[in-house]
Formats: C-alpha cells, structure tokens, sequence
C-alpha cells in the first residue's frame, strides 16, 4: 500500500528523479484542467466555489498518453503497471491534495506584497546611504530577489506533485540535500517569522504610546511602553487563530491598501511639516535634535547618519535594503495552497515590480524633506499629532495582518516540522490539530514579546534580522537551491536513462562527482553565477551582522532612552 501522505512527503526511499517523475505528471493534469476551467469561463463567469468543485472533480488522473519528462516519452501508470496503490486511491489523495488548494493568482500577488511591502523603512534607509547608493542598493537587491523567487518557483514546479506535495521551504532543501538542511532552513524560517512578529510588536508599541501621551506631551507621559507592546501582543495572538492562507489573503487585499494609505499621508504632511525631533533625539540621541535639515547624493558625512558612522552607517542602510525585499522564502507556503502553481509567476513579477517602485519613490521623496532626522518607522516621524495617531492607528490595522501571516507561516513551520514529525500530533486539518494550534499559536507571540521587550531598539534590530536571516534565506539560500536543483536535473540523460514507477528505480548512467561535474558543464555560466551569488551572500552576511551589532552596542550605550523592559518609549 502506499505511504501515508504525512510519510509520502518526506520518505528518505525516494529519490530526486522519482519527485520529478510525479512532479511532470502532476504539472500536465494542472494544466489540462486549467485549460478546461478557461475555456469554460468564456462562456460565463465562473464563480471561485465551482472553480474549486471543478478542479476538485476534474483531478484525476492523467490518461494513458505518454508525458515527457525531462523530454523523454515516459508512461502513465494504471493498477497494471504499479501495485504499490490502486487508481481510487490515487483519485481520492489527488482530489484531497487538490481541495486544499483554493488560491488563485491574483491573491498571491497581495500576499506577496503583503509579505514583502515594507515601505516604513525606506527613508531612513536612504538617510544612512544617500541618493545614489540608496538607489543602488534598493535596484540590486530587488533584482536579486525577484531571482530568488524564480529559483524557488522552478524548483517548486519541479519537485511537488499531489503524490508528493511540498509545503515548507525546507522540504525542497530535503529532496536536494537530506533532512539536516531541511531542518536547519526550517528554522531560520520559523525563528525569521517570529522575529519579524517581535518587529511588528515592537513598531506598534511605539505607535501606541506616541498615541497615549497626547497631542501636548513632552516629556513622553503616557502609557508605559512595555504594556503597549503588551496589549498588541495579546490582539495579535488572538486575530492569529486565523489558519488558512486563503482567509489571511482577503485581509492581506486590505492591508495593501492601507498601507498606501499610510504613505499618501505621510507624503503630504513631510512637504508642509518639519520631522519630528522629540523622536529622532529619544531614539538616536541628541546629536538629532532640533537642526537644519540635509541631504547627499552619496553617503553622508560623520554624525550626519543615525545609524552610526561611515562604513558602519552604509551597512545599516544596506541592512535595511535587505530587510525590505525579505520574505521569498514564504512562497513555497503560498503555492502549496494555489489553484494553479504555474501561474506564480504573474504574482511574483507584478509584486516585485509595484514593491521596487513604492520603495525607490517612496523612500527618496521622504528622504528630500526630512533628511538626516528620517525616522524608522516613517510615520512616528511625523511631528503634527492628528497625522502622527491617523498614520499610527491604520499601521496597527495593517501591521496586525502582517504579523498574522507571519505567525501563520512560522508557526505551521514549527508544527509540521517537530510537533508532527517528533511528537506526533495530529494535521492541522483534524480536529485535534485545530485545539493544538489554538493552544500553541500564543506561545509563539509570547516569545516574540520577550524579543521585541528586552532589545527595543527597532533599526538595529530589524537590521540584524535582515543580515543573519532575511539576506540568508532570500538570497544564500536561493543560490544553493539554484546549483543543487540544476545539477541534478541536468546529470540527467534523456534517452539514456529513466525512472519506473512500477520498481522506483531509475537507470543511473553514472554516479558521484563525475556525474554532476558532467551537469555543471552543461551550464557553466548560470552555474558559476550561482556560486559566486552564494559567496556574495555569505561575505554581505558577515559585513550586516558586524554593522547591526555595532548599532545595538552603541544604542544600549546610552544613545537610546529605552531599556529592556522598561518603561520609557523611544519615541
């Protein structure tokens, strides 16, 4: 009998052609399907309920025609050819697999920009860096993650299939590598996700107690700061009972949209407003106070950049660059729950395009006003109080959604990856599964609370994170992705050898270092790429990770009036 979905996805007997045999057939059907569902929606408008029932219906099997694989003409098993399962079976795991996945395209692209948009960042990015390498820095590294998430894509494609379906980013780094890679990007990712989270809890504290001291505050008197991250926490944990990515899309489509909002408004009020000083001196000291403001076309001179001095200032806005652009690694979570995978494309390239032009102009406009006082988050840098709470209350709202689907995706990480696989509790599907996730989801929001508490100091850490994690699995990690997928699809030889599903063997030509040293010279240039892309990597790692600790040290230094813990906002 066949292996049990749970087994199936992550079975150490299968080997890399057998994923890309059942990948090839999974890819036509979609195809197929797809195909019948447009021809259909010609006629009349298709609601997302019978696209669902038609998709599910319609996932059988593919015919008896031959498929290519890899080119070479390969059979569809029937009962006769494998007795491993039967055609029912097969149905009823196929139209399973398929009902989980309802989302469709356009969706992704909000919950790509979701994911990714993190405009709020860009002018003090710009602060540390200036125009040109601002502009530099932001272009290159879009670039390369929109890469990245094409890296991810093909793999995607090439690897899951409903008989093997992927559904974290470490799975496909276990089909390529074995279960020690899968586990350690598992959790860089759950442990990215719920520092993002601590981000998010921290961001908004400080949006809450600019909001409780009041138009007329001066010396900060308001709520104290640890029970405005505290109370954030606690709304966050409760909107993140939310589980399935469909759901978390509808309210991505709004949070996008709030967010434009957010930057409208801060876009008028920089024009007729001066920054807003009583921040930038609480939070980078006093050399930030009440002054002219400036701006450069390259990096600014020393004492001019909050987020230290010279080379260590240009580290942190690059910090920032990566920061912005994180969160490729999620799309994996994304098209496990699509309709139609090879559509993801469309939604990567209208995501990263509309992100890459909101975060250029967006960040140089603000910059042009505000100068070296530009304040991370934009909107807390807004000195008239009535635009500073408006811009506060919405990036609650939408601060709130984002956060849910990164607990979403970090937390689902997490269970699949120990609570299932170690401590065998039930899928999230079962009702067993819905209490444990109820009953663990708080967990990881009290962890990011305690993060978020003991280092409130919000650029240095955003930009640690970006450095050690964010620039690791959005870009390092890609690139070892790219060589190890490519390697191996190219040592195989078409003709030569081929892979039976009756026996899962496949007729290996030769093995070992030979075998993949033939492979990389099939693509010698594309290959050499990506070696050097996950040396480039590692070095920007090393350089990002010396730059946000030497800003955290001189923030605990004194620079900053917030303590772990305390009361006193920097803000």
């Amino acid at each position: 009998m066949h292996p049990s979905p749970k087994h199936s996805v992550r079975d150490p007997s299968v080997t890399f052609e057998e994923y890309v045999y059942w990948a090839k057939l999974t890819r036509t059907e979609e195809s197929t399907v797809n195909q019948a569902y447009l021809e259909a929606g010609k006629n009349g408008k298709i609601s997302d309920r019978l696209a669902v029932q038609r998709l599910s219906e319609k996932h059988d099997l593919p015919s008896k025609q031959p498929v290519q694989v890899k080119g070479q003409a390969v059979a569809v098993p029937d009962d006769r050819d494998t007795a491993m399962m039967s055609r029912a079976t097969q149905q009823d795991w196929a139209q399973a697999e398929r009902a989980l996945r309802t989302t469709s395209w356009g969706a992704v692209f909000f919950l790509i920009t979701t994911d990714i948009l993190g405009p709020m960042t860009t002018p003090w990015a710009f602060a540390q860096t200036g125009y040109g390498p601002g502009v530099a820095l932001y272009t290159v590294f879009g670039a390369l993650a929109a890469y990245s998430g094409y890296i991810i894509w093909k793999s995607y494609l090439g690897l899951d299939s409903d008989k093997y379906p992927l559904l974290t980013f470490g799975d496909i780094f276990y089909r390529l590598f074995g279960a020690l890679p899968r586990h350690f990007i598992n959790f860089m990712l759950s442990f990215q996700m719920m520092l993002f989270v601590a981000t998010l809890i921290l961001q908004s504290g400080q949006g809450i107690s600019q909001i409780s001291q009041g138009r007329d505050a001066i010396h900060g008197d308001g709520l104290c700061f640890v029970a405005c991250m505290l109370i954030y926490m606690v709304a966050g944990l409760l909107v993140s009972q939310v589980k399935t990515l469909q759901r978390v899309a509808w309210l991505a489509n709004f949070a996008v949209w709030v967010n434009m909002t957010i930057l409208l408004i801060c876009i008028g009020v920089v024009v007729h407003y001066p920054p807003n000083f009583k921040a930038t001196q609480a939070s980078y000291g006093k050399d930030f106070g009440p002054g002219p403001i400036r701006t450069f076309a390259a990096q600014p001179p020393e004492g001019l950049a909050s987020g230290g001095s010279g080379f260590v200032a240009s580290l942190n806005g690059l910090n920032q660059a990566v920061y912005s652009y994180g969160g490729c690694m999620a799309f994996v979570a994304f098209m496990a729950e699509m309709r139609h995978p090879m559509d993801f494309w469309k939604a990567l390239l209208c995501g990263q395009a509309f992100i890459y032009i909101i975060y250029i102009f967006f960040g140089m406009f603000v910059y042009s006003f505000q100068g070296q006082f530009a304040f991370n988050p934009v909107m807390q840098g807004l000195s008239p109080y009535a635009f500073q709470t408006a811009t506060n209350v919405l990036f609650l709202v939408s601060g709130i959604i984002a956060a849910t689907l990164y607990s979403n995706i970090g937390f689902k990480v997490i269970y699949m990856d120990i609570f299932q696989d170690i401590f065998n509790f039930p899928p999230l599907t079962e009702r067993k599964g819905k209490i444990a996730w109820a009953m663990c989801i708080p967990l990881f929001w009290i962890f990011a609370f305690l993060v978020a508490a003991a280092v409130p100091q919000l650029s240095f850490v955003s930009g640690f994170i970006g450095a050690l994690f964010i620039l690791t699995l959005t870009y390092t990690a890609p690139a070892v992705l790219a060589l190890g997928f490519q390697l191996k699809s190219d040592a195989m030889i078409q003709g030569e050898e081929h892979f039976d599903p009756g026996t899962r063997t496949y007729s290996y030509v030769d093995t070992g270092m030979q075998r993949y040293w033939r492979a990389y010279k099939k693509r010698p240039v594309l290959n050499t790429f990506n070696v050097l892309y996950t040396a480039g990597g590692l070095v920007t790692t090393a350089l990002g990770v010396y730059s946000s600790v030497e800003g955290l040290i001189g923030a605990f230094g004194g620079k900053s009036v917030a303590t772990s813990f305390g009361c006193r906002p920097p803000v």
